[in-house]
């Protein structure tokens, strides 16, 4: 009887697993397919069917335009936004966690109810200072914005991560002598470079998507980035959707191979905290 029961539960959670996997799966690879067809294969074959000839001058056409300058831009300004985010949180994390200082738990729980502010009540305010401060319709306008507001997940994630470090290192390390800055970037960062990896992905797939500031804090296309260049390209070939879905999964293969690249840390980054030692 209790083995059948553990079949059964083995079954349902493959089920649900396989469900989950279509869910992910499916659309991409409709998107994938959609973009190698022609306008009239859209229309002529199943969704699901490969066309006949493939149409790669759909890749042709969308790499001759803009796309690689918002592909620039989304980089640098992905890239550097995720780096600061790290760092600053990782900082804060030691310092709030391990140094500890008077009323570092007030100063934790206030960075943490930071999450709880919807970003976008600041993007009025956000503009006014990128136009006060020169910094309008340049990639910095977007930086500023894209740490601060990613900062306090960030710090939420770190600090539980670093509770988990072995007191007695950070000991051993204090008695031979070693100073703080170096217990943090030769004992903390490796340590907890699972849940770096995790945030990194984390924040790089929500900064690679994000829309209403690009849109709001910049104009020009050379700061400009993907989101917007998805948008602009879309009012340009409405009625293309093998266009449309070409240029989606060029946008995507970045992210795609980041996610492969990092998958394996940033499993081991969720599970922490869940088997106790």
């Amino acid at each position: 009887m209790k083995r059948k029961r553990f079949r059964l539960s083995s079954l349902f959670k493959g089920l649900c697993l396989l469900i989950v996997l279509a869910v992910c799966v499916i659309p991409f690879l409709f998107m994938i397919i959609t973009s190698l067809k022609s306008s009239q294969d859209l229309y002529s074959i199943p969704v699901y069917q490969l066309p006949e000839v493939f149409h790669f001058e759909n890749y042709a056409e969308v790499l001759s335009g803009n796309f690689f300058q918002y592909l620039l831009n989304s980089l640098i300004v992905v890239a550097i936004s995720v780096v600061l985010v790290l760092l600053v949180s990782a900082m804060a994390s030691f310092s709030l966690i391990r140094v500890g200082f008077k009323g570092a738990s007030g100063a934790l729980g206030l960075i943490i109810a930071g999450m709880a502010i919807p970003v976008h009540v600041a993007i009025v305010p956000l503009f006014l200072m990128s136009v006060e401060t020169n910094v309008y319709d340049t990639l910095f306008a977007l930086i500023g914005p894209y740490v601060a507001f990613a900062i306090p997940m960030s710090i939420f994630i770190l600090s539980d991560f670093m509770r988990t470090v072995p007191k007695e290192m950070e000991e051993a390390a204090r008695i031979d002598g070693c100073p703080l800055y170096k217990i943090f970037f030769k004992i903390f960062l490796p340590l907890t470079s699972p849940a770096l990896v995790t945030l990194a992905i984390y924040n790089a797939v929500q900064l690679w998507g994000e829309f209403l500031f690009a849109l709001v804090l910049t104009q020009d296309i050379a700061s400009r980035t993907l989101p917007l260049g998805i948008w602009e390209f879309k009012g340009v070939h409405q009625a293309n959707i093998p266009m449309i879905m070409t240029f989606l999964t060029l946008s995507s293969l970045p992210l795609f191979i980041v996610y492969i690249a990092g998958q394996e840390r940033m499993i081991k980054g969720m599970m922490v905290g869940s088997v106790k030692e």
